[in-house]
């Protein structure tokens, strides 16, 4: 896929990687249009937590996962939680999720993750410095905090992982320096460790901002446009017929999240996709809320500070494309939250929330092109990392639209792999 001139992009999904993707391809002159289903970044790019956090190399298939998902098949409040399905395509996904929980395969796909993701650190340094406005952009570093010694050990091993592997650093802090690293917690934690080099945001301000800069640069965003048709001449696409209108162009980009395997199909192609369901509630600020984003690991919670109020986020289920929100894990949100801070949680949301995130068999998002599509480009797969690696992911993909020099080897995120 290489061009030599600027040419015409139709991005197919409007969340926060196809914003990227359209903010790179429009910096390299190309004409950009982004299709969304629904509305622009409403899905999981909205009610996230907004960690940008290089801390989170390691993959998710590592050899602890086997053993939490096989005893989440017997227990429905698991945080991370197999629901049994007897579906071929899904059964083959979790077969192969299950091959790549070796330390082997965690280290060498944490080398590829670790790339994207400083990557895009660098690039959101830029681009929130001198383009993006009302991002909420906070470089105060995510902590991790536990309430067991044996968390507190258990982890100290990770983060030897990532230093000695990925030179990530990490400070460790007692219980009584917890406190007084960030008053909100409750004085009888057994200690945490704080990733000075992590940062966060509003995702939802970070998305308005970006996108009313990509308006002013020209880019054509339209919603409400669901895809209908794909048209193909041989090995090129001609067009997109959405429920609005048909597009025509140069390139095109499938972007589209969780959903992107089914729209695949469309295509004629595959990609294994699994939708990761997670949930998030919106409070009001705390009087003691705070100072900085937080994981709780023992019970799979995260918690956001904003300026206007706080996030708590968690849970990984694989339950296919369910759509409700139980009031038993809003529940459990609540009350793990509660074991942490000293302030007393509001009774009430401000907003409750689920979203799909787009999950891959070895937790690496996929980028390029297929084999037999010459003009299509894949930008999808970003399992929990969407909004940090969305910068470098729109980075790399204008580089292969482009036929520049790419600033990270392709390869390992090719759709071609499967």
């Amino acid at each position: 896929m290489t061009t030599g001139t600027p040419q015409s992009v139709v991005i197919i999904g409007g969340g926060i990687v196809g914003i990227a993707c359209a903010h790179y391809l429009n910096e390299a002159g190309h004409s950009v249009t982004i299709l969304e289903s629904g509305t622009m970044a409403g899905a999981c790019s909205y009610g996230n937590c907004g960690y940008i956090c290089p801390s989170h190399a390691l993959p998710l298939a590592e050899p602890s996962a086997l053993r939490e998902g096989f005893a989440s098949l017997f227990d429905p409040t698991a945080a991370f939680r197999v629901k049994p399905r007897f579906d071929p395509s899904f059964i083959n996904w979790m077969w192969q999720f299950a091959r790549r929980c070796t330390r082997t395969a965690m280290l060498e796909n944490g080398h590829h993750l670790h790339a994207m993701l400083q990557s895009s650190i660098e690039e959101y340094t830029r681009l929130v410095a001198g383009k993006i406005n009302g991002s909420e952009w906070k470089q105060t570093g995510l902590l991790y905090a536990f309430k067991t010694a044996r968390g507190v050990d258990d982890f100290a091993k990770t983060a030897r992982i990532l230093h000695e592997n990925y030179g990530i650093e990490s400070k460790c802090l007692s219980g009584a320096e917890l406190t007084s690293f960030d008053g909100s917690l409750v004085p009888d934690l057994m200690g945490g460790f704080h990733f000075p080099d992590d940062s966060s945001v509003r995702p939802d301000g970070l998305t308005s901002g970006w996108l009313a800069h990509l308006r002013m640069q020209g880019v054509k965003i339209v919603e409400g446009a669901s895809v209908e048709r794909i048209e193909r001449t041989g090995s090129k696409i001609t067009s997109i017929v959405t429920s609005k209108e048909q597009f025509s162009a140069d390139h095109y980009v499938l972007a589209a999240g969780a959903v992107s395997g089914q729209l695949a199909s469309m295509f004629g192609s595959n990609l294994p996709i699994e939708p990761g369901k997670g949930y998030s509630i919106t409070m009001e600020r705390l009087d003691h809320a705070p100072k900085v984003p937080m994981l709780f690991p023992e019970h799979h919670v995260g918690i956001s500070p904003f300026e206007s109020g706080f996030r708590i986020g968690s849970m990984m289920e694989f339950v296919g494309f369910d759509k409700t929100i139980p009031p038993y894990r809003l529940d459990q949100l609540r009350h793990a939250a509660s074991q942490y801070l000293v302030g007393k949680l509001p009774s009430a949301s401000v907003e409750q929330w689920y979203g799909w995130r787009p999950m891959t068999w070895d937790s690496l998002p996929i980028i390029g092109s297929f084999q037999d599509i010459e003009n299509l480009c894949c930008a999808t797969g970003h399992n929990m990392l969407g909004m940090s690696l969305a910068p470098a992911t729109g980075k790399l993909v204008a580089e292969l639209i482009s036929g520049r020099t790419t600033h990270i080897d392709p390869i390992p995120y090719s759709p071609n792999r499967f």
